[in-house]
């Protein structure tokens, strides 16, 4: 059995006959898938390895950037303009691939001191970057290099790639991680991982009112995830959740209730939203990456 049902809604938004299919294993922590339909192709990040590989749909997978231009690349997206998106471990900066080829910092210090480590990064429509900056990647010298933090937080930002004012919309986390917006851009949904590091952590995703498309209110706790802890997610254009968990990807719709799960022999990491119709879902899962179609559509 791949589904777990919690809510008779589950059964209408995934697919029984669909197959949980491995594309690809060989990796250390596979992060930050996102999908490129004018290509047909999945990127993905191998962090530890220092890697973005490349999935090609009828191909297999390939290496994007190796070591020493990957730069420890955590979290992808892509902006209103098709342009990947990036946030890198390694130079603690959040970069942004131009149609090129060429390389555009957008942040990597606030108010004078480096930026942690950005992990998750979200464009909004209006062409804002959200990003998270927790400290995993300077903690050690596994996904990144070991240093201390100079901002001595680990802040959500809010980055205008218009002026460069760069901003804290969120300096209550201990380790914030994975980010993404409701459809209609009305609520952020951002995850707290800290149990990473402490037993007593938090494992939780919390949602904020975005007020003037500028700044957060009333945050509050949106669901717990358990076994493991909230990475990567994605929303659906109904606005449910997908997130990363220790056993799978679990499912919750708007109002916080945990719809089912999607079963995944390895350690979630972050999904995403792919194919020719949005309605197949690649997980990245530890070493792996893996892929499922689905009864819905990513936004």
């Amino acid at each position: 059995m791949q589904f777990e049902s919690y809510d008779p809604r589950f059964n209408n938004i995934v697919i029984p006959p669909a197959t949980l299919d491995k594309l690809w294993s060989g990796g250390r922590w596979a992060e930050g898938p996102v999908w490129f339909g004018d290509s047909r192709t999945l990127l993905f990040s191998d962090l530890p390895n220092d890697r973005m590989l490349q999935w090609v749909e009828g191909i297999g997978v390939r290496e994007f950037r190796g070591p020493g231009t990957c730069n420890f690349s955590n979290g992808n997206t892509r902006d209103r303009q098709g342009r990947l998106v990036t946030c890198e471990h390694g130079t603690r900066r959040v970069t942004r691939t131009e149609l090129d080829g060429s390389i555009t910092v957008l942040a990597d210090r606030y108010e004078g001191r480096r930026l942690n480590s950005p992990n998750d990064v979200v464009v909004k429509s209006d062409g804002t970057v959200w990003f998270t900056d927790p400290s995993y990647g300077i903690l050690n010298d596994y996904e990144g290099y070991k240093a201390e933090s100079e901002i001595g937080a680990c802040n959500v930002f809010r980055l205008d790639p218009f002026d460069g004012a760069l901003s804290v919309v969120a300096g209550d986390f201990v380790r914030p991680n994975g980010i993404a917006f409701s459809p209609d851009e009305k609520t952020l949904y951002i995850a707290d991982s800290s149990v990473t590091h402490d037993p007593q952590g938090n494992h939780h995703i919390r949602a904020f009112d975005v007020v003037d498309g500028q700044r957060l209110a009333k945050g509050r706790v949106f669901c717990e995830i358990n076994p493991g802890f909230p990475d990567g997610f994605r929303l659906d254009t109904d606005g449910r959740i997908w997130c990363s968990s220790g056993d799978g990807v679990q499912v919750f719709a708007p109002d916080g209730t945990r719809l089912g799960k999607i079963l995944v022999p390895e350690h979630v990491s972050n999904v995403c939203f792919g194919g020719l119709r949005r309605n197949r879902l690649f997980i990245t899962a530890t070493t792996s990456l893996y892929s499922v179609y689905v009864g819905v559509n990513g936004i």
